[in-house]
């Protein structure tokens, strides 16, 4: 947002990427790339003779999920640098101040809503996250991995236990909701942005360092779904399950043979439920921020209780509530998109209120005196306004939709199965092959997806 880089359309499309792949298959490609007997820990044992440390345990989670959530912190940021105004930093220029100590003084501070937002989003999607832990943790145990493991465990179950550990992760979530709501109040700020900043040209060597950074570290992020592809086009044995010399397309054969429906269900499932959040994180963010009461607070708490709460636990709550005469919806597409919908909204209900925070009051009311009523101003004033907030959460709620797993797994039918359903069972029967092929179709599918909202884009960048 501050300095020129080239091709940042593309690194923007990139850095989104580089969190697509499911915690389980992502996770399957680091222990292949950083394992004890991973291609990397290999070539530098070989190469320069050291032993590096290898990806399992705490260590290796860290890492793993470093990489997998800082386009979390990116997309959210970006968007709040979008509305600093220009004069602000022109007239701290003037004021001498210039360089780190105007970026940490005044474009850090302008932007500390968006950053506490992304903060919550990262803690809740660390505690969440299931698949990471479970392939690399190596008895670094948490809250999921206790929970399916108590739940689903084939040495023996105890439910009891496992919803407790549930509730004490949702206590811990609603915990450091609570603070990051209190400095959210504290250190909130409203800017018009009537000049934006204009992006301007490093030098030399500063501009090197620039490129150097953000692909280097895109770069390492991708690296995961770039080893996939590789293996993608590995050959195999005619049943998938053993890579053997030489490259071929008998993977994707296998894949594009069966593959018609899927994707459909995909776009068809996922798009309903992202119309469905978007609604509903525009009312409840315009709620918790301009009609600020206890029950519009309590409400925003709530709608950030199901995200933290397992996957597998929120299929089994849906089946239990939607297995009856009355509600008979089990096995359709609507309780995938109830489930889908209640497990990522939160992105865009995040940065929609951080955004909206940023919007003056005094707009609204402008708006008002001059004979627009609530409802119109929301519609033709308010939102337009939050365009770059709401944006930026729906992208991040889209692509996590389309790589969905854990709750899906229990409630899709023959009928309901979308594509990462289909790449979960193909590692599951071991055909790694065909699993690689389907994680590529993922990712390929991810792009186009993400070219298609920056057509939507009002000023063409995916990136708010």
């Amino acid at each position: 947002n501050m300095y020129e880089i080239k091709g940042r359309k593309f690194l923007q499309m990139l850095i989104i990427l580089s969190s697509m792949s499911a915690p389980f298959i992502g996770a399957y490609a680091w222990v292949n790339l950083l394992g004890r007997a991973g291609v990397i820990t290999k070539l530098i044992k070989s190469v320069f003779g050291i032993t590096i440390p290898n990806i399992y345990g705490f260590n290796g989670i860290l890492l793993v999920l470093s990489l997998k959530l800082f386009p979390l912190v990116f997309m959210y940021v970006s968007g709040a640098m979008k509305n600093v105004d220009k004069s602000l930093l022109e007239a701290s220029a003037n004021m001498g101040v210039s360089g780190a100590k105007r970026f940490f003084t005044i474009v850090i501070p302008l932007c500390m809503p968006s950053i506490l937002a992304a903060t919550l989003m990262v803690f809740m999607r660390a505690i969440a996250d299931f698949g990471t832990p479970l392939m690399i943790g190596e008895g670094y145990t948490t809250f999921p991995v206790i929970i399916y493991n108590e739940y689903v465990g084939e040495v023996g179950t105890n439910h009891n236990f496992a919803s407790a550990i549930a509730v004490l992760a949702i206590l811990i979530t609603l915990v450091f909701f609570l603070i990051q709501r209190y400095l959210t109040k504290k250190n909130s700020f409203t800017m018009s942005a009537m000049s934006h900043i204009e992006r301007k040209k490093a030098k030399p060597l500063g501009n090197f360092f620039i490129h150097l950074y953000g692909y280097g570290l895109v770069a390492v992020a991708l690296l995961p779904q770039l080893y996939l592809v590789y293996l993608s086009f590995r050959k195999t044995n005619p049943s998938g399950e053993v890579f053997q010399k030489g490259f071929s397309l008998q993977s994707y054969q296998h894949v594009f043979g069966r593959m018609g429906n899927t994707i459909w269900n995909t776009i068809r499932i996922c798009g309903m439920a992202l119309i469905l959040i978007i609604v509903l994180a525009i009312l409840i963010s315009y709620l918790t921020v301009r009609r600020r009461n206890v029950l519009n607070a309590t409400i925003d708490t709530l709608s950030m209780v199901p995200y933290v709460i397992p996957g597998a636990v929120v299929g089994i709550s849906m089946i239990l509530a939607f297995n009856n005469r009355y509600l008979p919806l089990v096995g359709t597409a609507a309780i995938m998109v109830i489930a889908m919908c209640v497990r990522r909204i939160p992105y865009t209900i995040r940065s929609s209120v951080a955004i909206l925070s940023q919007i003056p009051l005094s707009i609204d009311e402008a708006a008002e005196s001059l004979g627009a009523s609530k409802l119109k101003t929301l519609v033709k004033v308010t939102i337009p306004m939050m365009f770059n907030g709401i944006f930026a959460g729906a992208i991040m709620s889209w692509v996590t939709l389309i790589t969905e797993l854990s709750s899906s797994m229990l409630l899709y039918s023959f009928r309901t199965q979308t594509l990462n359903i289909a790449v979960y069972k193909a590692v599951a029967n071991a055909t790694d092959g065909r699993a690689c092929a389907l994680a590529t179709v993922v990712s390929i599918f991810t792009i186009i997806s993400l070219i298609l909202f920056n057509k939507v884009s009002k000023n063409g960048e995916i990136m708010m």
